[in-house]
């Protein structure tokens, strides 16, 4: 399982409980992680291989490429590179799929970017909502991701997140809201219907598209 961030690559494998990660950033191209993943996880024994990547996967490949990644995913054969199965899925909703409880659910993951993704009555549907405009001629993402917690500060940061959930949760008629990514912890009061995901929840979400079929 390997989930693609714009400031780490995080790995586990089925039966591992200690997860292994490594700095991504803007140089971190598909063949540089192939590498890196290689060599950290040097002696693993593993068949399939699932990754979460930060950008949209239409088809089980990337249809774009990643905005804090270096170039290259699009039309990458990561099946021929690993010489196992690969499924590839959008990081959020790799995510959500792990953090899932029934219902309607808003993911919303909170890291480099914004990552964000829905699922309705078991139906997944990895969403793009990053990169709408927002306000002042800004996205979501600028507000609420790594670039709006820097510029705002924490606190204007937190008024941010909590409006744009709203405003999210309203529009989409969702039933609850989980915020996942990095930066979720730096929140401190949520509000009904709101709650913390957990980074590990990538990882159930990895092991369970081998599990169950996703729509």
């Amino acid at each position: 399982m390997i989930d693609v961030g714009g400031t780490h690559v995080k790995l586990l494998a089925t039966g591992r409980k200690k997860r292994v990660e490594f700095s991504s950033g803007p140089e971190m191209t598909p063949a540089k992680m192939i590498r890196d993943v290689k060599q950290a996880t040097a002696g693993w024994d593993y068949s399939a291989v699932s990754i979460g990547y930060p950008g949209p996967v239409i088809h089980n490949r990337p249809v774009a490429e990643p905005h804090n990644l270096g170039r290259g995913w699009v039309g990458f054969d990561f099946h021929k590179a690993f010489g196992h199965p690969v499924k590839v899925i959008n990081d959020a909703a790799m995510q959500a799929l792990g953090s899932y409880e029934g219902g309607r659910m808003l993911f919303l993951g909170l890291g480099t970017g914004l990552g964000s993704a829905m699922i309705v009555d078991g139906c997944l549907e990895p969403m793009e909502l990053a990169h709408l405009p927002y306000k002042n001629g800004r996205t979501y993402e600028d507000y609420v991701g790594l670039r709006g917690l820097k510029r705002l500060g924490k606190k204007k940061w937190r008024r941010h997140v909590m409006d744009v959930v709203e405003r999210l949760k309203t529009a989409l008629e969702a039933d609850y809201v989980v915020l996942g990514g990095g930066n979720a912890k730096l929140l401190k009061k949520l509000p009904s219907g709101v709650r913390l995901g957990d980074n590990e929840n990538a990882f159930r979400g990895g092991f369970r598209l081998w599990k169950k079929p996703v729509r």
